[in-house]
């Protein structure tokens, strides 16, 4: 086995499912990925995914970029996407469940989103975005793992997966984290080890990640907003590094997992957060 970087970290001949590819963090996910050698599906409900597919086909060639655009709450249409993708993907090697919803609907920087008011809706959202839909991926596309022996599972929890949310970084702001995510989350990390279980002896591994104070303000403009908005400053204090996290700082842990170079590994909570949960 070669201990050169590019060849431990490649994913050269590997077929990657990512969910979420639209978003903020699967963008960079999906250029990591192509930058290393997959072949991607993406998946996504932003309009934003058609223009990025064009971008990432024109850049890494047309057959490396497969997209689906999907409205995920759609069960039934997720279900049969999922089938058409088994059917069609001679192997699926890899599949990261990276969409979740993160907005007013699941109660994010609202006052419907606190303890004492979250809906069931709410929290009926939570459990789709956060559970069912990594499930429901694992189920479709897991016995096409076990069936060639191989697979990386990668989940996307989040460091409140395994602490809370401190109240002080949202006093006197309009920032909410509703208590389902971290629920969600939690629930994620649970399934990810159940997962490892059950299915290690079919040569699948499953792991998530965990990050932490990550935000869309570039590293360029962080230092001149953190001074003018309390909340991202109080973000930036919590952390051992004394910063936010950006999304480049979390593709090598998507490398790493969905590699060869961490063929020993699963069932494990890889935590990016600036070492916020340490102290």
């Amino acid at each position: 086995m070669s201990l050169l970087a590019q060849n431990l970290f490649s994913l050269s001949g590997k077929t990657v499912v990512l969910t979420g590819a639209s978003g903020y963090l699967g963008r960079t996910f999906s250029l990591a990925l192509l930058e290393n050698g997959a072949r991607l599906i993406a998946l996504g409900r932003s309009e934003r995914l058609q223009k990025e597919a064009l971008d990432w086909q024109s850049k890494y060639g047309v057959e490396k970029v497969s997209i689906h655009q999907i409205d995920m709450y759609d069960l039934d249409a997720l279900a049969r996407l999922f089938d058409s993708i088994v059917a069609d993907e001679p192997t699926i090697d890899v599949l990261i469940n990276n969409a979740y919803e993160l907005g007013p609907k699941t109660g994010f920087n609202t006052a419907e989103g606190a303890l004492e008011n979250a809906s069931f809706d709410q929290w009926h959202r939570h459990f789709l975005s956060g559970v069912y839909w990594p499930a429901l991926a694992v189920q479709k596309f897991g016995p096409k793992m076990k069936k060639a022996g191989r697979g990386s599972i990668v989940n996307i929890s989040t460091m409140y997966a395994i602490v809370a949310p401190s109240p002080a970084l949202y006093r006197d702001t309009d920032f909410l984290n509703p208590p389902g995510y971290s629920a969600s989350k939690a629930a994620l990390m649970a399934f990810t080890r159940y997962v490892a279980s059950f299915w290690g002896l079919h040569g699948i591994r499953a792991n998530a990640i965990l990050p932490g104070a990550f935000s869309n303000v570039s590293a360029e403009s962080e230092n001149s907003v953190s001074k003018e908005d309390p909340f991202l400053e109080r973000l930036k204090q919590r952390t051992c590094l004394g910063r936010i996290g950006h999304p480049s700082e979390l593709a090598g842990a998507v490398l790493y997992l969905a590699s060869d170079s961490s063929s020993y590994m699963t069932g494990q909570a890889l935590v990016v957060d600036g070492g916020w949960t340490v102290v």
